[in-house]
């Protein structure tokens, strides 16, 4: 809300409609998209969700292509397949690392919670994409704003919703956790003030640029970078070096991404996409 004063001015030139989009937006990107993932997380591990989400660089591309049609497969087929080939070994290396200590059943329901996230976050950046180019009136920082006032009351409704769960259910809502801040309210707040900024209205800001001058099936592939940022912080977190399999899927991402902004660079006579 502090973050929207200065543009409320830009936010009051949206119509009705666009806030409509907006609120599709912060449900399905925003809240289903984490709450199902973090649903996978608790029920089967950090390892099999990892996996599957890291697959999210070559779904966008895929699906995004088959819509828009940026790029032909030929061209695009390679630089997914690289990347596909270091997701697997990197997350072949994290699941040795890790194991599977739940059962099969405990398995399937998280592989089945993370489906349902990774659908919910191809949807998202295609469909944020195309209003961006149909609006181009509209800053990237003026949408994320309006993404993030959107936000709000669907997070506090849904917030209501588990309180009043919880209190009919009588159970305690999180073991240790003291509903609803948590045992240190101040570094809770702190902490979700920090992601909300960062991770949530920077992250959304910077996406929307990108979505503004990259084809999707391109910058779908550039959310790699977000798994090499996990790795990076992970090994940092650990202490420790990454396993030569682990090693070798980070070279294949990388090598990866190469090919793909190489098969969309533009010509140099009419600076269009390259076909």
């Amino acid at each position: 809300m502090a973050l929207a004063w200065p543009a409320r001015t830009a936010l009051a030139r949206l119509s009705r409609a666009d806030w409509i989009e907006a609120a599709r937006l912060s449900a399905v990107g925003n809240l289903l998209y984490y709450g199902f993932l973090a649903a996978a997380i608790q029920t089967a591990g950090v390892p099999l969700p990892t996996m599957l989400v890291g697959t999210l660089p070559v779904v966008i591309a895929v699906v995004s292509n088959c819509s828009e049609r940026s790029l032909p497969w030929r061209r695009l087929a390679p630089s997914l397949g690289v990347i596909l080939a270091g997701i697997a070994l990197v997350h072949q290396a994290e699941l040795q690392r890790a194991g599977l200590a739940d059962g099969a059943g405990r398995q399937a329901l998280g592989a089945l919670l993370t489906l349902v996230a990774v659908a919910c976050w191809t949807w998202y950046p295609i469909r944020n994409a195309r209003w961006l180019r149909a609006n181009a009136g509209v800053s990237p920082a003026t949408w994320a704003t309006a993404q993030g006032l959107t936000t709000l009351p669907l997070a506090l409704a849904g917030w209501a919703l588990l309180a009043g769960w919880w209190a009919w259910r009588r159970t305690d809502p999180g073991g240790d956790f003291a509903f609803p801040w948590g045992p240190d309210p101040t570094r809770f707040l702190l902490l979700m003030v920090t992601l909300g900024l960062v991770a949530s209205w920077l992250g959304t800001l910077l996406w929307n640029q990108a979505s503004r001058l990259l084809p999707t099936s391109l910058a779908g592939q550039l959310i790699v970078f977000e798994t090499l940022a996990a790795l990076v912080y992970a090994f940092l977190w650990r202490g420790e070096a990454p396993a030569p399999a682990a090693l070798a899927g980070i070279g294949l991402l990388v090598a990866g991404v190469v090919l793909g902004v190489r098969a969309f660079q533009p010509t140099p006579a009419r600076g269009a996409w390259r076909r």
